[in-house]
């Protein structure tokens, strides 16, 4: 589900190159998800090599992680560890969503509808056994560090950007931000034009940073009030919300009452969701503290032959993927060799 902050936190449309030379710590599973929902052919069925083995996630990361480079962006991908008991209900509500959009896909594909086949298929979206080994495959051939977190991978990007070893955390999910994150990013991708589902219309998506600080200041809250007002509208540990309480109406409820304790009509479903340790897992998150964060040289003979020759990708297009790389990484050196 996500949790809904969109129409209350203060976005700023910039560009990726604002981001060249800084570390970025990314929601490694939310990148991965995007890349195997959308990486697809026509029929809605995702990549694969001659042994029917996915490739959409490494196809994504990997002219994803060029890109990044080439601007001189330093990405740091962190993976989910083992999820808060509370988040079982929200992952058994994404179970049956896969079930319910894989019937439909199913039907989709028999009526030869190949608009809709190609929505549900992407609706049908999971992480297999052996994706987050392989990626992590890949990012070490790219010299990319990646970092385990014991709990979710938002909390620890955010705790990153306090102790100053990354600018920022990147995700699509508004999470980060009741971690405490000072900056986060959403749409951290080539600035392009995303179709809308359901309609033949298309948008420009740019990247956008919202900065918490100046979020809590916009609204006038603080950070603990702001995690009042997610829980409100809903989150991963409570998915449904409140009945009837949408992001104006849950911060018209904080400003008048700070705290969950204090609305008169919401106690009843209070008293059904623990929403003390809702609270803690935005407050005192289980996070990876990190002593260095280390980037290493591009290893273009590790990519080559993962890519090429254990995962059947065409060695025309890699070259060619990897020589746009070099050549961008060899002027960013001439040009800093000409300040010294």
């Amino acid at each position: 589900m996500g949790l809904n902050l969109k129409d209350l936190v203060v976005r700023e449309k910039t560009t990726l190159e604002s981001f060249s030379t800084k570390i970025i710590a990314i929601d490694a599973y939310n990148a991965i998800y995007q890349f195997l929902a959308s990486i697809r052919g026509p029929d809605g069925l995702q990549l694969s090599d001659s042994e029917g083995r996915i490739t959409s996630h490494l196809s994504g990361l990997l002219y994803r992680n060029v890109n990044f480079l080439s601007l001189g962006i330093k990405p740091v991908y962190v993976f989910d560890g083992k999820p808060p008991s509370l988040k079982t209900a929200e992952i058994e509500r994404r179970k049956q969503i896969k079930k319910d959009a894989t019937v439909k896909y199913e039907k989709a594909i028999a009526e030869g509808n190949m608009e809709d086949a190609r929505k549900y298929a992407q609706q049908t979206t999971s992480m297999k056994d052996g994706m987050v080994k392989e990626s992590k495959q890949l990012l070490k051939c790219f010299g990319i560090p990646y970092i385990d977190a014991p709990s979710e991978g938002e909390a620890t990007a955010a705790h990153l950007t306090n102790t100053g070893q990354a600018y920022a955390s990147a995700s699509q999910d508004f999470d980060s931000v009741l971690c405490g994150a000072k900056r986060l990013v959403r749409n951290f991708t080539n600035s392009g034009r995303r179709k809308i589902p359901n309609r033949n219309t298309y948008i420009d998506v740019l990247p956008e940073i919202i900065e918490t600080q100046k979020t809590l200041e916009n609204l006038g809250l603080s950070r603990e009030e702001l995690i009042d007002v997610g829980i409100l509208i809903g989150t991963d540990f409570n998915p449904n919300g409140f009945e009837r309480i949408g992001p104006k109406t849950a911060l018209k409820m904080i400003k008048q009452y700070s705290r969950l304790e204090d609305i008169p009509q919401i106690q009843e479903q209070l008293n059904e969701i623990d929403f003390q340790q809702i609270r803690k897992i935005f407050l005192e998150p289980d996070v990876a503290n990190v002593d260095e964060i280390v980037f290493e040289e591009v290893n273009y003979e590790a990519i080559t032959n993962y890519l090429v020759k254990e995962r059947n990708f065409s060695e025309d297009r890699i070259q060619s993927t990897l020589n746009r790389l070099k050549k961008a990484l060899e002027k960013k050196s001439q040009n800093l060799d000409q300040w010294f």
